[in-house]
């Protein structure tokens, strides 16, 4: 390409001999310097050339500042200057010290179809969402349904006792220590080893809603199972009742009272630490609707319980259990409504997929049931019918909070759109 040093040099697309053309960017006409020893060649507009220089290279590589960049003294890397200041300078928009029309760009809000950058993509890096869903499987939601049947089960028990209603103290009390077993093989069974679940109560953590749900369901069973075992020794015949010393039976039955007490002040509890449990999480369909969620726990497990009531108690002793389930299923459905005003943009996964059909299944089941339940004064068949259309709806919402909580963690558009929110917020006051 290039002559001899000091000699003249022949360059068929830049011209005669002895004169190079360099288009510089900002500048109007070509620049004609003469050749001379030690002129590096080049190849034309845009090609390598003369250091220092549009076109300059280095092994045939093109300059950075070809991209619009100037290389950063001593590093040789490009930094973020456009490549002529005059040329910066002219451009409309430009700020002094470069950056060009940067500001407007960052002015720019999202949505505008004349930004240079595109709206972003929910994506994230290889397909993994941005909150990690949790390991729990569908042992969970059953954990929560049959812990909510408990809790309710001991108020209303109590609640038998307290008006001489001895066939719902007995159901409920029955129904209590049923359900928390129940309750506590699931949660072991999703942990994998019964180990772990020992391993908990080795310490109290306040702070960890795991740890104080574990101490919990361990100080309700207790009481709860005296009270049971009192009532199991009522049933038993009198050939069997004549074998157990008479001071023993004594003593069971007199620590029944205050067992079943404390089980029914501790049964609100249970009911409701599920609820804390998953709002605690980083899933933001669970995170975001924490003011809500304990209420609408609440409301299902005491239209859960009452329609327990509703199919094991005869319909003497069972008004307490129906005005209980027609008010405990019309607050479940009250408070979802600001509950997923609460969820915002996650409370679409309350309406799409798995998690979809449960919320619709449950709204069908809880609204039935409380219409069955008002008119089933006089129908024990009615009345089994709006107890398990309650149970339906209970264990339904709790499959629908679930999947969709873990809908909302995989798909990271849930948690980036809140959080610029909340930033533009914050920014904004």
């Amino acid at each position: 390409m290039s002559g001899a040093p000091g000699g003249p040099r022949s360059d068929p697309v830049a011209g005669p001999p002895d004169e190079r053309r360099t288009d510089i960017p900002g500048q109007s006409g070509d620049a004609v310097q003469p050749g001379g020893p030690g002129a590096a060649a080049d190849t034309g507009p845009g090609m390598p050339g003369s250091a220092g220089q549009p076109g300059a290279s280095r092994g045939g590589l093109l300059d950075p500042r070809e991209l619009g960049h100037t290389a950063t003294s001593g590093t040789g890397m490009p930094s973020r200057g456009l490549r002529d200041p005059a040329h910066s300078a002219a451009r409309p928009g430009a700020r002094p010290g470069g950056g060009g029309d940067g500001g407007r760009r960052r002015r720019r809000r999202r949505g505008d179809p004349n930004a240079v950058v595109p709206e972003a993509e929910f994506t994230s890096y290889y397909g993994r969402p941005v909150v990690k869903p949790s390991p729990w499987t569908h042992d969970i939601p059953v954990y929560l349904f049959l812990g909510g049947i408990a809790g309710s089960s001991a108020l209303l028990a109590e609640g038998g006792a307290r008006t001489g209603r001895p066939a719902l103290r007995r159901a409920g009390r029955f129904s209590a220590i049923g359900a928390v077993a129940g309750s506590g093989y699931f949660l072991v069974h999703d942990l994998g080893r019964p180990s772990r679940f020992y391993n908990m109560l080795r310490i109290a953590k306040p702070t960890s809603p795991m740890s104080v749900g574990t101490w919990l369901l361990t100080a309700f069973s207790l009481p709860a199972g005296v009270a049971m075992a009192s009532e199991a020794a009522r049933l038993l015949p009198t050939g069997l009742t004549d074998r157990v010393p008479r001071l023993l039976l004594r003593l069971l039955h007199g620590a029944a009272g205050p067992a079943g007490l404390a089980a029914a002040a501790i049964g609100p509890l249970v009911t409701t630490y599920t609820a804390v449990l998953l709002s605690d999480t980083a899933t933001p369909a669970w995170a975001e609707a924490r003011r809500e969620l304990p209420a609408v726990f609440a409301a299902s497990a005491i239209a859960a319980g009452s329609g327990l009531a509703l199919v094991t108690v005869p319909m003497a002793e069972s008004g307490p259990a129906r005005v209980l389930a027609v008010a405990g299923a019309a607050v479940e459905l009250a408070v979802q409504v600001p509950m997923r005003a609460s969820m915002g943009l996650s409370a679409e996964t309350l309406d799409s997929g798995s998690a979809g059909r449960w919320h619709r299944a449950s709204q069908v089941l809880t609204g039935g049931g409380a219409v069955l339940a008002a008119v089933s004064r006089r129908s024990r068949m009615v009345s089994a019918l709006a107890g398990l259309a309650l149970l339906g709806g209970s264990i339904a919402t709790r499959f629908a909070v679930f999947d969709a909580g873990q809908a909302s963690a995989k798909d990271p558009r849930y948690t980036v759109v809140p959080q610029r929110e909340r930033a533009d917020a914050r920014a904004a006051a």
